[in-house]
This record gives C-alpha cells, structure tokens and sequence, in this order.
C-alpha cells in the first residue's frame, strides 16, 4: 500500500509562542551562532525564484497551513487546531550554519555553450527532473533558454515516492499547462509514452517540411536536466539497448551525444546542467541529499545530520523508522548527535561512514517512499 508522506509542513502541538523554541535546538546543534528568527512573517519569509516564469518557494515561518498528511489540502473544512510548520523554514536555518554547496565544474560551463547552440536544431525539448525534487532540479536559466519551444517535463524515479505525491504534482503540473510524464528509468517506465509524446508534439514539423516541397525527416529532441536525474538511463530504455554511458553518480556523460531512435525520431543526450552558482541553499541541500550534485561539494556528515532531521519530522518515516534501521534508542531531535552515535554503535567511531549509510539508504527508499517537496499552493 503506497505511504503518503507529508514535506511541506511539520505537525506541532498548539502552543501560546507563534514561533516553536525547536528551531533554536536545530540550528544550537548544528552549530549556527545567529539568532531564533522572529515572529513575524517577514522575517521568517524567503522566496526562492527559480527561474522567470516557473513557480516558486515561498517559505513561510509559524502557523502556516499546509498540505495534509493524506495529500489534500489543509484548508477544507477539517478541524486541526494545531499549527502546521513549514519545513523548508527549519531547513533554510539548519543550512545557514553550514558552508555553501556549490559544484561547477568545467564540463558543465562547456555543455552550457555548446546546448545553447544544438537547442535551436530541436523540434521538442524533453526536461528530466527528480520525482523527489522536482522544483530544486529545475534550473532557473531553461525557460529563457527554450523560449517556446514545446517541452516535455519528465519526473524520474517515480517509483521513489508516494502515489500522494505523484498525483499532488500530476494535477498541479496540469493546473500549469505542462506535459508531465512520470518514468522509472531503470526499468523503464513511462519511456515508450514520453517517445510517443515527443514525436506527437513535433508532427507539424513534417507538416511544414512538406508543404514547402521538402522531404520529411526524422524529430529531433534533446533530453537535459540536472545532473543524475536519469537522463542517459531514461534514452538507453527507449533505445532498449546501452547506447549512453550511465551510472547513479553525477558526472558521468561528459559530451553532447545525438542517438537514432529508429526512423522517426533523433535524441540528444547532454550532461548534466547547474547554474554556476546556487542561490538557493535549501534546493542545493536537497540535491545533495538526493545525489544529484557532486560528492565534493559538500560535507557528508553535514547533510545527513540534515536529513535525519528531515526524516524524524516526516509522519511517514520518524525516529522510530530510524531506530528500528539501525537499532538504536535516540530522540533524532539533532541529527549531528544521532550521526555521531550511530557512527560509534555501528562504524566503530567512523562518522563519515555513518554518514554515508544514512544517505545512502535514503537514495535506496529503505526509510519508505518519499519526497522532499510538495507543490506550491
């Protein structure tokens, strides 16, 4: 039975203070020296833009209603008298007290050129993203560099998050006019319909070739998105044969590569794009949590102290889920604790290595299906 996993906001008790003393714990342990934000939605409030037409992340701090642990909005008649908190809010002050993820590496700067060149021989773009987080691989840079261009959005690795979820997004990239299909990259799902989709979409293009007296010819779309989010496995499922090198680290295409998939269609895989420098921390934290940004970038012990605090606040995981995992008896209230006694109870002391097993299980859904993001409301 498919778990529905609320992200967007945190269930605490009702309480006189409009702002919870649990984020001065957070940020305490992990080592922030600023101060508790205050109680007003102006300082708690920060908007992420990631890109000029696409939606946004608001975060919005104390007693900010959100969705429903079922999938439907808070806001229909159910009677809650609790506060749902925003998680993003915690997440944007556990990040202050670390160093900026940042990964740019001179490939990527190389494929940005020559992309922006191949984009204006593409009939249809195809933009891959992680189911997990579809708006933090979003980059802020592709609609001004599509124009309008038709564009086919694909959420990979739906088999990583909840049927709530998928269903959340489903309508609300409905709701926006985009074409979404959800794939499983590695067994191949929904990559037959995006191949269908695509030459669908670009049919006109024979069309207009025709009336001019000109011979018809294969699509041509180009596949892009961040870094790991399935772009090169997604092609080799449609081309059912290893054509594109794959592999679930960050990195691996270095080159733009055009594929033939049979007689009618032409796909270019491309290496995975970042902007070259992140604004957004909390969307640079959840790429790191998800895999999708180079290991060197950040500190592993860092993130996963994050991430355990994420997953203890989640009705769907808890530091029950954590405990009975690793069997052990701890409060998750900071994750650099829980990190450095798992570090002692399994690894002999190693914290990296306890780190590394607390990632990596999540990126191999052992904590459940879920996401770290929801929809904008």
């Amino acid at each position: 039975m498919a778990m529905t996993v609320q992200v967007a906001g945190l269930w605490l008790p009702s309480s006189s203070s409009t702002t919870p003393n649990i984020h001065l714990n957070f940020r305490h342990c992990l080592g922030s020296k600023s101060k508790p934000p205050s109680s007003s939605s102006s300082a708690l409030s920060a908007t992420a833009s990631l890109s000029s037409s696409a939606p946004t992340i608001q975060i919005v701090g104390g007693g900010n209603r959100t969705w429903y642990e079922n999938g439907n909005a808070s806001s229909n008649g159910l009677e809650i008298e609790d506060d749902w908190y925003d998680l993003d809010t915690d997440l944007y002050h556990w990040t202050k007290a670390l160093r900026p993820v940042q990964w740019y590496p001179g490939h990527i700067a190389k494929t940005e050129k020559e992309l922006k060149t191949q984009l204006k021989l593409m009939d249809v773009v195809i933009e891959v993203r992680d189911a997990r987080i579809p708006l933090s691989t979003s980059h802020p840079q592709m609609d001004l560099w599509l124009g309008n261009r038709r564009r086919v959005l694909v959420l990979n690795r739906e088999d990583m998050i909840s049927t709530a979820d998928r269903n959340a997004w489903a309508t609300y990239f409905a709701r926006q006019g985009t074409k979404v299909v959800f794939s499983n990259g590695k067994l191949g799902m929904g990559a037959m319909k995006l191949g269908r989709l695509a030459k669908a979409l670009a049919a006109d293009v024979n069309v207009r070739r025709r009336a001019k007296g000109l011979l018809p010819r294969a699509v041509r779309a180009g596949i892009v998105g961040y870094p790991n989010v399935g772009k090169s496995s997604l092609i080799n499922r449609l081309l059912t044969r290893r054509m594109c090198p794959a592999a679930p680290r960050p990195g691996v295409t270095r080159e733009l590569k055009w594929v033939h998939f049979g007689k009618d269609l032409e796909l270019l895989d491309s290496p995975g794009i970042l902007p070259m420098r992140i604004s957004d921390q909390t969307a640079a934290i959840k790429l790191a949590i998800c895999d999708d940004i180079g290991e060197r970038s950040y500190g592993v012990a860092d993130i996963a102290a994050i991430l355990v605090q994420m997953l203890t606040r989640l009705p769907s995981v808890g530091i029950k889920t954590l405990n009975k995992r690793y069997k052990m008896d701890e409060d998750g209230h900071c994750g650099k604790t829980f990190v450095q006694k798992l570090a002692v109870h399994l690894f002999n002391g190693d914290t990296h290595q306890a780190a590394f097993r607390v990632l990596t299980d999540f990126r191999k859904g052992r904590f459940g299906w879920i996401a770290l993001e929801r929809p904008p409301r």
